[in-house]
């Protein structure tokens, strides 16, 4: 696959005579790579592998219709100017609950998947947050952007314009607030199959095929993959929405509290932008797009976000640790850190600090925030 993207220009006057500058540095490669790459796992996680798609209609004409029905959508909402690091890790953000509550999130988990044993795989988010996922890795990074930025937002739109707050159902003598995103309206117990998503999970031997089903109650949503080969009947539906209404809306009333007292533990000095990655587990934490989301008023200029995309390339040139820090002509000081495959990048505006007052507000921003993963010399 290939992109060719327009280097942005500006009109500038010399002697009397007007010429146009191509700001050839405002194109961040890697950082566009890095988009191309998005695009197609974005199109194998709902179409398959281009192999797969050929060896099935030995027809190159067909892959070309099923590229052209996919990027006819994807490309218009892509929003390409406003590209940046976090295009780079395209990471996921996790809850970090107590023993206890993970523990009884593993348990409605495992007890999902033996009673629906047609149920492959199963995620957990809470708030876009990841709380616990069966599948690899980086399946779950593809359909964790699909949720976070697509399916869950227009959701909750439609929510919204909706105006629903009432329970979605009645189980005995008590309600719940779980509902169908896909599939199933549980108020009328319809079955609309034409709104299940049939995803691709590709792995180095295989490509598996699967319905994704996606369960919410309150601020807790339930990812199921279900094998293509189950026939998707309105007692799977009813029976499932069941099981899953009063246990979800029980247990996202329990995270909720937690998280609560997570949100306003984690607040942050307005003056300090941050953002932290890890290669390991793709983990992701930032200040700059708080909820993983693009934003057209960022609290960092776009100069510096280029500017954290450029240091991000010199440090993955460095094999094991190193260190960046940099002041800016408008007072902007930028640090950037890597050690053990974790990255760590610190924006702050403060221009009478020195080298020696940023580097403590940096350590601290470490030990407050990063305490137990994080480590650098």
């Amino acid at each position: 696959m290939a992109m060719t993207v327009n280097v942005p220009t500006q009109q500038r006057t010399r002697d009397g005579q007007v010429y146009i500058e191509y700001l050839a540095d405002d194109v961040q490669d890697h950082v566009y790579k890095s988009v191309l790459k998005t695009s197609y796992l974005m199109f194998r996680l709902f179409n398959g592998t281009f192999q797969r798609i050929l060896s099935k209609s030995e027809n190159v004409e067909m892959l070309k219709e099923k590229l052209l029905a996919f990027y006819k959508k994807y490309l218009p909402v892509l929003k390409l100017s406003q590209a940046d690091l976090l295009d780079v890790y395209q990471g996921i953000h996790f809850l970090p609950l107590d023993k206890y509550a993970f523990l009884k999130v593993q348990c409605f988990v495992n007890l999902l998947e033996a009673n629906f044993s047609h149920i492959k795989y199963t995620a957990f988010l809470y708030n876009d947050q990841l709380v616990w996922s069966g599948l690899e890795q980086d399946n779950m990074q593809v359909l964790y952007m699909y949720l976070t930025l697509s399916l869950i937002p227009s959701f909750l739109e439609t929510e919204i314009q909706g105006g629903s707050v009432m329970p979605s159902s009645k189980v005995g003598l008590g309600s719940h607030y779980g509902r169908f995103m896909t599939g199933f309206s549980s108020q009328n117990e319809t079955v609309n199959l034409s709104t299940v998503p049939t995803l691709f999970l590709t792995t180095p031997d295989s490509v598996e095929d699967f319905h994704l089903l996606i369960y919410r109650a309150l601020s807790a949503t339930v990812c199921m993959l279900v094998e293509c080969n189950h026939q998707l009947s309105q007692e799977f539906f009813r029976r499932l929405d069941s099981f899953l209404g009063p246990a979800l809306t029980t247990l996202a009333s329990d995270i909720s509290e937690q998280y609560s007292k997570l949100a306003t533990s984690t607040t942050t000095d307005t003056q300090l932008r941050f953002i932290y990655f890890n290669h390991m587990n793709l983990a992701q934490k930032s200040s700059i797009h708080p909820d993983g989301r693009k934003s057209t008023s960022l609290p960092v200029p776009s100069d510096i976000m280029k500017l954290l995309a450029d240091i991000n390339c010199d440090l993955s040139k460095i094999n094991d640790s190193g260190e960046i820090i940099m002041k800016t002509m408008s007072e902007w000081w930028v640090v950037g850190k890597m050690s053990d495959q974790r990255e760590f990048y610190v924006v702050l505006n403060q221009k009478s600090a020195n080298l020696i007052e940023i580097n403590e507000e940096v350590k601290r921003l470490c030990a407050s925030h990063f305490q137990n993963i994080f480590f650098l010399d």
